[in-house]
């Protein structure tokens, strides 16, 4: 997601489709975009593989997404905010699974703990040209992605279980937490990973 307007009031949005594992192009569609102030890097893929199983292509073809394809877009975006000198917020979405283990997700949890590290390290370096950087951290949101793990009743009900609020998180329940982190109410906050996981990770 871009926007252009720090008060998060963007008359309209316009869709941009591109490869982000093209970098040539993802660069030139990007620059030719003009002024960026919020991003949300919210592209990912999730490929389900027992450890013993897991194939170089699937690895390589996860980290791409959603490790590399970040920091890509985000250097491209903070160069044009750094230039300005005007700041700026960006949001990585991440998971729980960033610091939970969750089975057959080897590959999954390895790319949401690399981009929460990303996301730290970021909040470091560009904190001095007042952009913040910061994640989200959901439990699993019944998306298209998100069915491809959880969809089954019996396996949902193992991690319900675990979640104090009882539920999967909803798409709104993201977003406003995105929302937030973009927004002038969180303009101390930077560098964390917020948790929208009804209590997952405090148990």
């Amino acid at each position: 997601m871009f926007c252009s307007d720090l008060s998060l009031q963007c008359a309209s949005i316009i869709p941009v489709c591109v490869d982000l594992a093209d970098w040539a192009t993802t660069e030139a569609v990007l620059r030719d975009i003009g002024r960026i102030d919020l991003l949300v890097n919210n592209a990912a893929c999730a490929k389900l593989q027992p450890f013993l199983e897991v194939t170089p292509d699937q690895f390589d073809q996860s980290f791409n997404v959603n490790v590399k394809a970040v920091l890509h877009v985000s250097q491209i975006v903070a160069h044009g905010m750094k230039a300005r000198g005007s700041g700026g917020s960006i949001v990585n979405v991440s998971s729980q699974a960033s610091q939970r283990a969750l089975r057959d997700h080897a590959v999954y949890c390895s790319t949401k703990g690399a981009l929460d590290m990303l996301t730290k390290v970021m909040a470091l370096e560009l904190g001095p040209y007042q952009i913040r950087v910061n994640s989200v951290n959901p439990t699993a949101v019944m998306t298209e992605m998100g069915q491809l793990g959880w969809s089954d009743p019996e396996k949902a009900r193992t991690m319900t279980s675990r979640i104090p609020l009882g539920r999967f998180a909803e798409v709104e329940d993201v977003v406003n937490s995105i929302l937030f982190l973009l927004s002038d109410k969180s303009n101390m906050t930077n560098g964390v990973t917020l948790p929208v996981d009804g209590g997952f990770l405090a148990c």
